[in-house]
C-alpha cells in the first residue's frame, strides 16, 4: 500500500496542475495563478516525480518540468513560439523554486523540511489565493513614451503625423517574427471627429480625433484594436485568448515641439492595458513592444519630412 500512494498522489497532482492549466488558457484567465502558482508547482511535481537527492537535481528537475510544459501547450496548439518564449524568463526561475521547495532541508538537522506530496499540499492555499485575486484584478493604465528629433519644422511634419506612406518591410526580427508592426496611416476628415486609420501588419488601428491642434497636438482614442502578434505555432493558424482584448491601447497623441535651430522634436505616446498578471513582468515586455513600434513609425515620419527639406 505504501508503494501505491506516492504513485496514486503523483498521478492525481499532475492531473490537477494539468487541468487548471488547461481552464486558465481555455477561459482566458493569464493571472498569477498561470503564471506564478502553476510554474511553482510544476517544478514541484517535476522534482517530486524524479525523487531528486540533491538541491541541484531538484532545482532543475522543476525547471526542466516547465520547459516540458510549455513545449506541450506548443506542440497542442494552446500557445504559440512567441508567448512561450516570452513567459519562459518567467517560468524557469519558478520551476526551480518549486523543485527547491520540494527538496527543501533545514539548515541546522539537514533533514527535509517538507515531504514531497506534503510540500504539494502546502501549495494549495497560495493557487487558491492567486485564482482569487486573478478573478478580482483590474489592469491598471500604463504609458509610453517616445521620440525624435527632426531637422524640419512642425507645419511639414503634422502633415506626416496624421498621415504617412507605406513604410519598407521591417529588418528587426521581432517584427519578422510575429509581433505586429505599423504599415502605413491615412485620415478621413480634419479636426475633432475625424478618424486616423492606422495599419499594422495584424489589422488597423482606429483612432477617432479628439484633440486637434494644427501644428503641435493630435490627440486620439483608440475605437479598435488588433492583435499585438501573429503567434508562430506547427499548426496553420492558432488565436490563443491572449491575442484579443488583453494588450489594449486605450489613447495615443503626438507632440511637436519646435526647437530654437529650427527643427521639430516630435513626441509619441500611447497609455494602454494589458490584462496579464504579474504586471510588473509582463510591462517590461509591453513597454518594449511598444516603444520600438513607435520608433519605427517616428523614424519613418522623420524621414519623409527631412526629405522635402
Amino acid at each position: 500500500m505504501t508503494s501505491v500512494n506516492p504513485v496514486i498522489g503523483k498521478v492525481a497532482a499532475g492531473i490537477v496542475i494539468a487541468g487548471l492549466g488547461l481552464v486558465m488558457i481555455r477561459t482566458g484567465i493569464y493571472g498569477l495563478t498561470l503564471f506564478v502558482a502553476l510554474p511553482i508547482a510544476v517544478g514541484a511535481l517535476g522534482a517530486w516525480i524524479t525523487k531528486a537527492k540533491t538541491a541541484g537535481t531538484a532545482v532543475t528537475a522543476g525547471m526542466v518540468a516547465n520547459f516540458i510544459v510549455s513545449l506541450v501547450f506548443l506542440l497542442a496548439g494552446q500557445e504559440g513560439l512567441l508567448c512561450i518564449a516570452m513567459a519562459l524568463p518567467l517560468a524557469l526561475p519558478l520551476g526551480a523554486l518549486g523543485g527547491w521547495l520540494v527538496y527543501g532541508r533545514d539548515a541546522r538537522s539537514g533533514k527535509r523540511v517538507l515531504a514531497g506530496g506534503t510540500a504539494m499540499l502546502a501549495l494549495l492555499p497560495f493557487g487558491l489565493g492567486t485564482l482569487g485575486f486573478d478573478m478580482n484584478a483590474k489592469p491598471d493604465v500604463f504609458e509610453v513614451r517616445s521620440s525624435i528629433e527632426i531637422a524640419a519644422p512642425p507645419e511639414r511634419v503634422w502633415k506626416h503625423v496624421i498621415s504617412f506612406s507605406e513604410l519598407p518591410p521591417p529588418n528587426e526580427w521581432y517584427f519578422k517574427d510575429g509581433v505586429a508592426y505599423p504599415i502605413r496611416a491615412h485620415i478621413d476628415g480634419t479636426g475633432p471627429g475625424a478618424v486616423r486609420y492606422c495599419e499594422f501588419s495584424t489589422g488597423p488601428f482606429v483612432e477617432p480625433i479628439e484633440v486637434w491642434d494644427e501644428p503641435h497636438l493630435l490627440r486620439f482614442s483608440v475605437a479598435q484594436n488588433p492583435a499585438p502578434l501573429n503567434e508562430w505555432s506547427p499548426y496553420a493558424k492558432i488565436m490563443p485568448r491572449h491575442l484579443r482584448g488583453y494588450l489594449i491601447s486605450k489613447q495615443g497623441q503626438f507632440l511637436l515641439t519646435p526647437l530654437p535651430n529650427g527643427h521639430t522634436l516630435l513626441e509619441g505616446t500611447t497609455w494602454y492595458q494589458h490584462g496579464l498578471w504579474p504586471e510588473m513582468y509582463w510591462t517590461v515586455w509591453s513597454q518594449a513592444i511598444i516603444h520600438r513600434i513607435h520608433m519605427r513609425v517616428l523614424n519613418h515620419i522623420k524621414e519623409l519630412s527631412e526629405a522635402e527639406g
